[in-house]
Formats: C-alpha cells, sequence, structure tokens
C-alpha cells in the first residue's frame, strides 16, 4: 500500500490492483427520550467522555439496524424499553473528540422497563434543561435543545 491524493484527500492505495482503502467514519445510533419535559441521560463509565453524561447510546457493527439498535443501546444502558417515534437527525461529532463521527438521533418513547443503569453506564436519570449534568457530546447537546420542541 502507499499513500497518494484521491479526491483531494491522502489515501492509502494498492500499486498493483489500484483498490483505494477508505477509512469508514464511526456510525452511532441514541434515542432521545422525553418525559414530563426531562431527557433521559446516561454517565458514561468509559472514555471518551467518562464521568459525562449522553443519550443512550452506541455504535453499529456492519449489518445491524440503526433503529433497532438504538432501542437495544436503551434497555442495555438504562433498564428502560423505548419505541421510536420518529428520526430527530443525524449529526457529526467533531472526530478529536472521540466516539462516534456520525450520529444517528432517534425520538423515543417510553413504554416500559425501570430504571436501572447498566452495561457503559454508571448512572441513568431523566434531566430538565435547567438542570442538566455536564454533557459529553455535541449529538447530546443536539438532543438536549430538543427539549423546548417536545
Amino acid at each position: 500500500m502507499v499513500t497518494r491524493e484521491i479526491a483531494g484527500k491522502p489515501r492509502r492505495v494498492c500499486p498493483a490492483c489500484r483498490h483505494i482503502h477508505f477509512i469508514e467514519p464511526k456510525v452511532g445510533v441514541g434515542v432521545c427520550v422525553v418525559q414530563n419535559g426531562a431527557i433521559l441521560l446516561v454517565q458514561r463509565r468509559f472514555v471518551p467522555e467518562k464521568g459525562k453524561w449522553s443519550i443512550p447510546a452506541g455504535y453499529l457493527d456492519h449489518g445491524d439496524d440503526p433503529a433497532r439498535h438504538a432501542v437495544l443501546e436503551v434497555r442495555e444502558e438504562t433498564g428502560l424499553q423505548v419505541a421510536i417515534t420518529g428520526l430527530a437527525g443525524v449529526f457529526h461529532n467533531p472526530p478529536e473528540q472521540g466516539g462516534a463521527t456520525v450520529f444517528i438521533l432517534y425520538r423515543g418513547e417510553r413504554i416500559g422497563g425501570r430504571l436501572d443503569p447498566g452495561d457503559d453506564a454508571s448512572d441513568a436519570g431523566f434531566f430538565t434543561s435547567d438542570a442538566l449534568p455536564e454533557i459529553a457530546f455535541a449529538s447530546t447537546r443536539h438532543a438536549v435543545a430538543l427539549l423546548g420542541q417536545s
């Protein structure tokens, strides 16, 4: 493999077959759950942004259905069952921040379960916009902005 400029960026290319190796972005999915004017957040147990708070979320693996995986992440991290009610947006988290660079954010509603942090969340809870903890990612700040639109 050699490095060549392709489409204005340095890319790894096989000189024999000319295959271009594209570095794929990390894709994350999460659900913005708002209940009684408060947003569901989890405290991150691990880096990146350990100790800060984000919406329940996780990375997609090859072949994962994004909406189904987002619902699974909420259950694993909070103990709550949710139903997707729509797409809130697709966001870019700066790569230097760590985590997913492309983030798919769904809107959801709680349909069952009991709040019980698990998986990679050390705590979970609902927060109003005037009592937010330290937020981890740009995508969570976008989710918080949805509080006024619920």
